[in-house]
């Protein structure tokens, strides 16, 4: 489809840069030769719309036999959503879902009140030299589906809207923006794209939503004037008109937002919750360890090993 022409750029002024209510540089983290960048939560905001966790993963590479190993694990309180440029993970979890995903897909699973997966670098490509390189993102459940029960979903490159044209590529994952909308669940409003941009292309954001973010993958891009670099993650401010262009190699961004929650979230490890209670029920069923007829199961296939409460 053709990039919407009902979409026109506006260059904001100097004064406009006041628009940027937050601006996170991540910090890098080292996992074991693996550098994950954590923009969500930071100390200056715990969320952007229902976004509480965002992780640039990578990128890196793996040269004999290497891979990703991410052993059973629970969630409760929301939906994780995994989307890779290069590379590939083999995603297992208790709903029986058992799914491979490539660039460009979208794989997002809803936890609600317990799920458990794992996700593992396939045994045909440790065969290979390979690489990893993407983003994951935990979306926090509104109250009304954080009892919800745990479901999965795949949905294929073809399958999510993209709009191209004027030197931009806009894939959008979830929810709606530029009026279209992506096949995806959501169980609050909200949007989520992958922009490719050329050098000195515009990009506008979408000014029907609440909360609006942009993380600049690769390259950089300016806001009146002010350059950004990859690795940071700006945060508007509601209501403003944002137009954002790239810089002169280009830029590769992630862009989210959405309607606020009604109230922060506790997190503690892997659970988010809107209460204390229902982290504190969630810790005990993962220690109780009852796997055929506790709230957790291990996802079948790989049911093997799991990680224990920190």
């Amino acid at each position: 489809m053709s990039w919407n022409p009902a979409i026109d750029p506006h260059c904001p002024d100097a004064a406009s840069m006041d628009a940027i209510e937050t601006l996170i540089v991540p910090r890098a983290r080292d996992i074991g030769g693996f550098e994950v960048r954590r923009a969500l939560p930071s100390a200056r905001r715990q969320m952007v719309g229902p976004f509480i966790f965002f992780d640039q993963m990578g990128p890196a590479e793996f040269i004999t036999e290497g891979g990703i190993d991410v052993r059973p694990h629970p969630h409760i309180g929301i939906s994780t959503v995994t989307y890779l440029y290069q590379g590939e993970f083999e995603h297992r979890d208790s709903t029986g879902a058992h799914q491979m995903i490539y660039p460009g897909e979208v794989n997002l699973m809803t936890a609600g009140q317990g799920v458990t997966h794992s996700e593992r670098t396939s045994a045909e490509t440790r065969g290979t030299r390979h690489s990893l390189f993407g983003v994951q993102t935990w979306i926090a459940l509104p109250e009304e589906a954080e009892d919800s029960a745990p479901a999965f979903e795949h949905h294929s490159k073809e399958a999510l809207p993209l709009l191209e044209g004027e030197g931009k590529e806009v894939r959008l994952i979830m929810g709606h923006a530029w009026g279209e909308r992506a096949p995806t669940r959501t169980d609050s409003e909200l949007f989520y794209a992958d922009a490719v941009l050329k050098a000195g292309a515009m990009l506008p954001l979408p000014d029907d939503h609440e909360d609006r973010g942009i993380y600049v993958v690769q390259g950089e891009i300016e806001v009146a004037g002010q350059s950004f670099a990859a690795g940071q993650m700006m945060v508007f401010r509601p209501g403003d008109k944002i137009t954002v262009r790239a810089g002169g190699q280009g830029a590769r961004l992630m862009l989210l937002g959405g309607a606020t929650l009604n109230g922060p979230r506790h997190i503690w490890w892997n659970f988010v919750a809107s209460s204390r209670e229902r982290i504190e029920e969630a810790k005990a069923a993962w220690a109780a360890g009852d796997w055929q007829d506790g709230r957790f199961r291990l996802p079948p296939g790989d049911d093997q090993e799991f990680i224990p409460l920190p």
